[in-house]
């Protein structure tokens, strides 16, 4: 890994780690604060991606991971009102949420780069951001799913409401699942400047 990577390790691991604390902090009744700074992962992958090649973000998203791991152990330790910030569940779906949605992304990217320039960042985000926020709600939340850790009580994320307060009746993590993925979408787009700018800085040439 040469120095010139680090910077990507960093800001990987500073933005896991910010929206493991952020995610405790409630936006509204849908969303917390976390949803905004958890999209920079895949930006940060994607550049990564762009500049250094596919082996390189992939090491980015492996130290991302680990990370991840230490914050769920670290929040598996310290209890809030309702119990640990972090359950079983809570960490298995951040994880495996995080792993394959960035490994998929840097995927399909790689398969997409010779393409239109926002072409590889724009698919890639879009649907490794789609298979992040499945993954993630329904195993932490899904009362399908319940076997994987049976001593957690989450009926509560079972409740039927309509969908972000409007729509038809779902779950409630349903809800959140959808109000968080479209948040994604939202900055998966507005992402690509930040993107075609960091690129052209690195490279000095058109992404």
């Amino acid at each position: 890994m040469s120095r010139t990577h680090i910077p990507g390790i960093l800001a990987m691991a500073a933005t896991v780690v910010a929206s493991n604390i952020l995610v405790q902090f409630l936006f509204g009744d849908w969303l917390t604060w976390g949803a905004f700074t958890y999209p920079i992962a895949f930006l940060i992958t994607d550049v990564m991606n762009r500049v250094y090649g596919p082996a390189v973000a992939r090491r980015v998203v492996f130290a991302g991971f680990v990370v991840g791991i230490v914050c769920s152990l670290i929040g598996t330790q310290i209890h809030g009102e309702f119990g640990p910030l972090v359950t079983l569940r809570i960490a298995i779906g951040s994880g495996t949420a995080f792993l394959v949605a960035q490994l998929l992304d840097v995927a399909i990217f790689d398969r997409l780069r010779d393409g239109r320039w926002w072409r590889a960042p724009l698919a890639s985000t879009l649907v490794g951001s789609s298979v992040d926020t499945a993954l993630f709600f329904s195993i932490a939340f899904s009362s399908a799913l319940v076997f994987i850790e049976p001593s957690n009580d989450v009926s509560w994320a079972a409740e039927t409401l309509p969908l972000i307060g409007m729509g038809p009746e779902v779950p409630l993590w349903v809800s959140l699942a959808f109000a968080d993925w479209l948040v994604k979408l939202t900055l998966a787009l507005l992402a690509l400047i930040p993107f075609r700018v960091i690129v052209g800085q690195l490279t000095q040439k058109p992404a």
